[in-house]
């Protein structure tokens, strides 16, 4: 996949304030810790209805700047309709979905089941494929890679007709849109209690009444990225706090006669941050914000936030070029993307110098509260009216085993130059010293998941799309 945007920077007809422009940043007044009062909510069990996590972790209550931004309304009860309308719709299928749990069985009878996938080349998967074809000699696979174009209406229409692969690809936000047609895990696959404790705690986004709506081969998630040569010459460190992220970027970033030249970090606009919507629904957890109830007002602290860097402290603004595009060409200082954007940058510079570090945090009453990433990530699911089931899942059980994750990564790394993260907690150790998924599976253990996401590829009517247009909507309103 290509970077969003490669547009050339245009000069602003108003370049708006230089950093020396910029007033002394009190984002943030601190509070002693000792005041403050830690109260994480716990996961939720496999066997409960997972509706939008609430995150709480201890840190000072964010008072921003006054009589900086304009006052406007955030369409507030617009989101929070669409977010009941879809909690609404997914207790009333989970009602109706029949939970059993066949055993995947012997396979007796010439079988062929489709698998569609988005991402993976087939010389990837086809090695995996011929080695289960070979010990189940009665059964054929056949691998459907789909263009992410259009994917989930295709997918939806090929259901509805009856006429939908036997396994297929979903974003892990999607259950609300598939809950219906999705088969749950059966036992024989992997219980739920072993699920629980085999994959990352966001496993639990995608969780049914009595099961899961599919199994994982992959993890991913939001991750900041640092050009390192900019870092170095500037004798700089990685930010661990949004505070220092704040500063930092100020430092880093370079005007001449008004316009940027050097962006300290790609923040605050959404027409060309890209993955802007995972960016805040990281500081949205991070900030403790109930997504339940968005009139909080720590959720219009930190929609301000987002917007003071590019409106007051200078650091990005909308004349350059999408994040990614900006970073690849080495005039970007830090940035935020998933850990396939790594591929996308080194294609587009090979001589670039970055690396990922851990996701900046907000201030902590004590540091051994957790941190907060976020997750976003794809599982593979059987169709429920499938006539080959329990062969399919057969193959599922296959195909996302350890054993079988390992080759694959294997392959993607020989085809494309790195592969995936594990999803199992216990392969994390495999990949500690690579520079980029290392850092992601150190965050995975406490990441959250929401609808909130980008690139999902869902349509103007998915889930993802419409709620991530009322934030811009919102977010630009500020």
């Amino acid at each position: 996949m290509n970077p969003d945007g490669t547009n050339n920077p245009q000069t602003p007809a108003d370049p708006g304030p230089t950093r020396d422009d910029l007033t002394p940043s009190n984002i943030y007044y601190q509070q002693d810790p000792q005041q403050m009062v830690s109260t994480p909510e716990p996961l939720p069990t496999p066997k409960e209805v997972v509706s939008p996590p609430v995150v709480s972790l201890a840190e000072p209550e964010p008072v921003l700047e006054e009589a900086v931004l304009p006052k406007r309304s955030f369409p507030v009860k617009k989101i929070l309709i669409i977010i009941l309308a879809v909690l609404a719709v997914l207790g009333v299928a989970l009602l109706l979905t029949r939970f059993t749990s066949k055993k995947t069985g012997t396979v007796s009878k010439e079988t062929t089941i489709t698998w569609w996938g988005l991402w993976d080349e087939e010389q990837v998967v086809k090695p995996l494929i011929d080695e289960y074809q070979a010990q189940n000699p009665k059964v054929k696979v056949v691998y459907v890679r789909n263009s992410s174009k259009d994917y989930r209406e295709r997918l939806t229409n090929a259901l509805a007709k009856g006429t939908g692969p036997d396994i297929f690809r979903i974003h892990a936000t999607w259950l609300p849109m598939f809950v219906k047609e999705v088969s749950p895990v059966p036992e024989s696959v992997m219980s739920p209690a072993d699920m629980t404790a085999n994959y990352y705690p966001s496993l639990a986004f995608f969780s049914l009444k009595d099961s899961f709506a599919g199994v994982p081969m992959v993890y991913d998630g939001l991750q900041m990225f640092v050009n390192e040569d900019i870092f170095e010459k500037a004798g700089a460190t990685p930010p661990k706090t949004w505070f220092e992220l704040r500063d930092t970027a100020k430092t880093l970033t370079k005007v001449e006669n008004g316009i940027i030249t050097q962006a300290g970090v790609g923040l605050g606009e959404v027409s060309n941050v890209d993955h802007w919507q995972d960016i805040v629904g990281l500081m949205l957890l991070q900030n403790r914000v109930d997504l339940n109830n968005l009139a909080d007002t720590k959720a219009e602290d930190v929609f301000k936030f987002w917007a003071m860097f590019s409106k007051n402290y200078g650091v990005w603004d909308k004349s350059l070029p999408s994040s990614t595009a900006y970073f690849a060409s080495g005039k970007l200082a830090i940035y935020f993307g998933p850990s396939w954007r790594a591929l996308n940058i080194e294609e587009l510079n090979p001589k670039l110098k970055f690396k990922a570090v851990a996701l900046p945090q907000l201030p902590k009453a004590s540091p051994t509260d957790p941190d907060v990433a976020y997750a976003s990530y794809w599982i593979e699911s059987v169709w429920e009216r499938s006539p080959n089931k329990d062969v399919a899942w057969n193959f599922v059980k296959f195909i996302s085993s350890r054993e079988s994750l390992e080759k694959l990564y294997q392959n993607a790394s020989q085809v494309r130059g790195m592969g995936s993260a594990y999803p199992y907690v216990d392969m994390a150790g495999k990949l500690v010293d690579q520079p980029i998924l290392g850092p992601l599976v150190a965050d995975a253990p406490n990441a959250k998941m929401w609808y909130l996401v980008s690139r999902t590829f869902d349509g103007t009517t998915g889930i993802n799309s419409q709620i991530s247009k009322y934030f811009e909507d919102g977010i630009n309103s500020i």
